[in-house]
């Protein structure tokens, strides 16, 4: 593929440059107005300065620019901070109504489907020979889920998130209109008072999130997204199986793309997630659905004016609409108008039944509530049945098509909510099920081999180990009440609400069978061998992905858990673990470790006869398995992707792909296109990948392993360092999530969770769990084969899609990084020789593999192929360094004087403009 060059390049990006100056100019003009002339010119001084250097590496400019930073009190530092902030989320707002102004023009210019969109798999498939019936095939049976997670990386306030949405859909109207130079002027106005509004608001949160905001963040992107995008997905979908010849069933496909999320129901180390939550959970997302319903209805009934006077309507519509209790004798003759009044007013009784208060609009009359989606669908196709009958398609296929989408995929329960728990959570709740019915039995003592033969014998029994009266611990209670309300979810909104438990920490058989029997307990597991709900291993960390594939082994060979799994179609879910497999062994080895896990589950489960659907929990940056998802599906081993995948969706991501209604379809899109070509469009190359290639990646990996865990694990003084060189401290007391930063109350590395341990390293430009160990790695194995070692690796680089994924998300991540200001946060660390001792091994290896990351690559720079996000890394830069030297400032004010709050909110801004300016860094 031919790269554009520089000229076509800033072509191009003219009216990026446009927006990205006009919203600083906005900013500008709003600092001046609100803080002074002399904060203007101060943040001007900064703002000149540091773009000098950046562009002309000018020393002069450089040494003015640390002497105004050094210069700056706390309270100047805090404007600067502000106003450097909000332009890294103006440009990220540019840049993404870029992204879909470029995607506009070339759906104008009738270019070819861009690479990632269905409409190009389609084609790919065509092309490659694959028939309709495996097309068919694969649509009846795929499932592909992004699931949203409460995990604490957004640092911006929803009333900021909110600004910025309106300041996107004012720069679409100043874009795509001929304005009068006087409605310009109007228009600039508007933008003016959204800059205005977002300056004078609280960028931060001032009290920690409660489970309840997270969950009403999260319900948000729905709004925003997924509501409207899910069903117009669907509809470009048919479009383009029609415009290629091909019919599935004679009917619309199925919503084989659909959401999920753990936000209330993630309890793995959150205490906070209680059966309480869970209620309120679900009950929120059924009354957000059935909102959003009776919105779309009462709008359907607005259009849907025809008249028996004009056009026929079938016997069933007549009597839908009989049956309303829609009396009016202005609407005698509009029978759709009278039957959608009787189905708005089944929707309210539903809402109502379901005990969320009646909406503002109240109906026509009484009805009766609707018994499940399903209902309600039913009433919907009688309308489109009679609309396409009397010749009125083209009417049938606007709202109230898109309405039908909504309600096959959403249901009443919106979004399908997991459970998560940690193993050793279980293991200690079943053992007081056990001590009660039968005190000598001693759970906790049992080996493996004891532990599952008993699980296995109580799988079947017709007893209840739950005993009503007994007194449990409040642990133990409190588990057994959330899977009572699991239980209780399933009957109410379907079961659909609650398909999947998910276990943290799995490291035996038994994780899983004691998970079983505690659903047996509350129903959803019976002695005949049915379930209604997935048990879902979660391997995480680098020992247990090496024990995954036995450990499946031995529980797909136990009768009694298979036929469980014939009970939900035949299908195991595995969910693999990036993060806490990255903070044990670091990136090159979490990712050659998951690969073979991976390998290994495939080969298993297909002498199994089981079908595998594998979960990633992948977070937004390098170090916690992110990256673009599209190639990320494309790199997986053959077989990994079997029409089905589930996908976590972390923290500032989730904003960074679903806040726009375009930029977050395109994301749906990709992760679709990616699993379909996955499954039937395979690359050739992952059917024989050469044996030496994985050998090479074993050494690889070994040595990287030895690297990381030497310096991590092994050195001595090393949390003391990485507490006293990174914002880890200032992040714990950072108002972005409920959950705690750290497991246990220590500073070991094991105990911290993965997020902001990722995040600490960002925030300090170094973004260590992305790289380190690889230069050593591979500086050690050329040394072994110095004839040939590059040039093996640099075919492995070219021909191995998952080598060269890892390459390219080291690529991105390096590119971010900055040597130079992460030595100011080394200096932080008063220990001189721990500080100078680390941080000269860090240095090390961070070139070493820069080194060794563009010799592979054939590169002389850094993201030298990918020129459009070498540009916008670039042009952050001189906004993102002065962020993070006031930063360095701010800390060591912030150690020195504890008591300033002043001081700890400049950290916490330069925090959250940090990451606006990294994007993907939690």
């Amino acid at each position: 593929m031919l790269l554009d060059s520089p000229t076509d390049l800033q072509e191009k990006d003219a009216p990026l440059r446009e927006d990205i100056r006009l919203l600083g100019r906005l900013l500008g003009d709003t600092v001046r107005a609100q803080e002074g002339e002399e904060i203007f010119d101060l943040v001007e001084a900064i703002r000149q300065n540091s773009i000098q250097f950046h562009k002309e590496n000018a020393e002069g400019a450089k040494q003015d620019l640390e002497d105004i930073l050094n210069r700056l009190s706390t309270e100047q530092a805090v404007l600067v901070l502000r106003a450097f902030s909000y332009f890294l989320q103006f440009a990220n707002i540019a840049e993404d109504q870029h992204h879909v102004r470029r995607t506009r023009f070339h759906e104008i210019a009738g270019s070819a489907p861009r690479n990632g969109s269905m409409a190009s798999a389609l084609m790919k498939a065509k092309k490659s020979g694959v028939s309709d019936a495996e097309l068919k095939a694969f649509f009846k049976t795929a499932l592909v889920v992004p699931v949203l997670t409460a995990h604490p990386t957004e640092v911006r306030r929803k009333s900021t998130m909110r600004r910025e949405a309106n300041i996107v859909e004012i720069l679409d109207k100043r874009e795509f209109r001929n304005w009068s130079p006087q409605e310009v002027s109007s228009i600039d106005d508007e933008l003016c008072r959204e800059v205005l509004t977002i300056w004078q608001t609280d960028l931060l949160r001032r009290t920690k999130l409660q489970i309840v905001d997270e969950i009403q963040n999260g319900l948000s992107y729905y709004d925003q997204t997924f509501l409207t995008e899910l069903p117009k997905f669907y509809t470009s979908l048919e479009k383009s199986l029609a415009d290629l010849g091909i019919q599935v069933d004679g009917k619309s496909i199925s919503p084989f793309l659909r959401m999920g999320s753990w936000i209330g129901g993630d309890r793995d180390g959150n205490p906070f997630v209680t059966s309480d939550v869970l209620k309120t959970t679900l009950q929120r997302q059924n009354a957000h659905i059935l909102t959003h319903y009776l919105e779309e209805t009462h709008r359907l009934g607005s259009e849907l004016s025809l008249s028996t006077n004009v056009v026929h309507m079938t016997d069933a519509l007549l009597e839908l609409a009989e049956n309303s209790p829609d009396r009016s004798p202005h609407r005698q003759g509009e029978p759709y108008r009278r039957a959608i009044s009787g189905i708005y007013a089944r929707l309210v009784a539903t809402l109502i039944g379901f005990g969320s208060p009646a909406p503002a609009r109240a109906p026509v009359g009484k009805a009766a509530a609707y018994g499940s989606a399903g209902e309600f669908l039913d009433d919907l196709d009688v309308i489109q049945k009679s609309l396409i009958a009397n010749g009125s398609k083209l009417i049938a296929d606007g709202r109230l098509k898109h309405l039908r989408r909504a309600v096959e995929c959403f249901g009443f329960h919106l979004a399908t909510l997991d459970l998560r728990q940690n193993s050793d959570m279980h293991e200690r709740s079943i053992g007081e099920l056990f001590d009660a019915v039968n005190p000598d039995t001693r759970y906790v003592d049992m080996d493996e081999d004891e532990r599952v033969k008993l699980l296995i014998s109580e799988l079947a029994s017709g007893r209840p180990l739950l005993r009503q009266y007994w007194s449990y611990s409040e642990e133990t209670s409190s588990e057994i009440a959330i899977l009572q309300s699991a239980a209780s979810a399933q009957k109410t909104y379907g079961e659909a609400a609650i398909t999947t438990a998910i276990i943290s920490n799995t490291q035996s058989v038994s994780d899983l069978l004691e998970l079983a029997i505690l659903f047996k307990q509350v129903g959803m597991i019976s002695s005949e061998g049915t379930s209604k709900i997935n048990i879902v291993p979660l391997f995480e960390t680098i020992p247990d992905l090496r024990n995954c594939v036995p450990i499946m082994d031995t529980l797909l060979s136990i009768p009694e858990y298979k036929r469980l799994l014939a009970s939900r179609g035949g299908i195991q879910e595995v969910m693999l673990g990036y993060s806490d497999s990255n903070k044990d062994g670091g990136f090159v080895t979490s990712g050659w470790e998951l690969y073979k896990a991976e390998t290994g589950l495939i080969e298993l489960f297909a002498r199994h006869q089981i079908g595998l659907r594998l979960f990633h929990g992948r977070g937004g940056t390098v170090g916690r398995g992110g990256g673009p998802s599209y190639e990320a599906i494309l790199a997986q081993p053959k077989g990994a992707v079997q029409g089905q995948i589930r996908v976590t969706e972390q923290g500032e991501t989730i904003s960074f792909k679903y806040s726009s209604p375009a930029i977050g379809r395109r994301n749906l899109e990709s992760l679709a296109a990616a699993t379909f070509e996955a499954t039937l469009l395979t690359p050739e190359v992952t059917d024989s990948i050469p044996p030496h290639f994985l050998e090479v990646m074993e050494d690889l990996s070994a040595e990287a392993f030895k690297a990381y865990r030497g310096l991590v694990y092994e050195t001595d003084g090393f949390e003391d360092y990485f507490w006293a060189s990174t914002v880890i401290n200032e992040i714990a007391t950072l108002n972005i999530g409920s959950r705690p930063a750290s497991r246990k109350k220590t500073k070991r590395v094991q105990d911290l969770r993965a997020i902001p341990w990722v995040f600490s390293w960002a925030q300090c430009r170094l973004m260590l769990p992305g790289w380190y160990g690889f230069g050593t790695a591979v500086d050690t194995w050329l040394q072994k084969n110095p004839e040939t070692g590059l040039a093996t690796l640099q075919e492995m680089n070219a021909k191995w899609p998952f080598f060269n994924t890892q390459l390219s998300n080291m690529d991105m991540v390096l590119a971010k990084s900055n040597i130079a200001i992460a030595s100011r946060y080394a200096e932080l660390v008063p220990d001189v020789q721990l500080r100078n001792n680390i941080f000269g091994t860090i240095c090390n290896e961070w070139q070493s593999t820069i080194n060794a990351l563009l010799k592979i690559s054939g590169s002389e720079q850094l993201l030298q192929k990918n020129p459009l996000l070498k540009r916008s890394i670039r042009n952050r830069f001189a906004y993102l360094d002065p962020l993070n030297h006031i930063q360095v400032e701010l800390l060591k004010k912030n150690r020195r004087e504890k008591s300033n709050p002043k001081v700890l909110r400049g950290i916490h801004i330069a925090i959250n403009g940090i990451a606006a300016g990294l994007r993907n860094s939690g």
